[in-house]
């Protein structure tokens, strides 16, 4: 029996076509708010053990929280800086092919994502900084307040299309 059951050709013509998930989504707007796909974000999944503190992120990266003993270095340096960066001290993972950055920013922003989690982000209780793995209606999403009205949203790849679809539902009666 042959090794490969399948003829050499079959396959021969079929070529990967690497695109962001959100390639045809890169900027909407509602009125004053504004909703972007952030295309070329460096996403590291940094595991540690439980109980351990947040490392110092590289320079060029955000750290947010994603669980005890985890974050996510988000950032436009390379990979390969932060790894060097961090050392043997945490696990890096690089998600920036499995994950999407959504950034959305204007004046109603907590309003629009008020319909969705369950999240206080009142400005004293989510401060600027502050981040969190929470539900965006049923999606998994990893919330960080980024400025005075700016989050950004990591979501998986595979979601990222329905929760775009979702905040735009949600912002457009901000739409003028």
């Amino acid at each position: 029996m042959s090794e490969n059951a399948l003829p050499d050709s079959v396959l021969a013509d079929f070529h990967l076509v690497r695109r962001p998930a959100l390639a045809t989504k890169a900027v909407e707007r509602f009125g004053v708010l504004t909703l972007e796909t952030v295309f070329d974000a460096t996403i590291l999944h940094v595991l540690g053990k439980p109980g351990d503190v947040a490392p110092m992120p590289p320079q060029g990266f955000d750290l947010r929280n994603a669980g005890p003993g985890q974050w996510f270095a988000v950032g436009h340096a390379s990979a390969d800086h932060a790894a060097a960066t961090f050392g043997p001290t945490a696990f890096l993972v690089d998600q920036s092919h499995g994950r999407t950055l959504i950034r959305i920013s204007g004046a109603p922003v907590r309003n629009v994502l008020a319909k969705g989690t369950a999240l206080d982000l009142h400005p004293d209780q989510f401060a600027i900084g502050s981040a969190t793995t929470t539900l965006i209606g049923h999606i998994s999403v990893n919330l960080c307040r980024t400025g005075e009205d700016q989050f950004e949203l990591l979501v998986l790849r595979g979601f990222a299309e329905s929760l775009w679809d979702e905040l735009a539902g949600m912002a457009r009666e901000f739409q003028e």
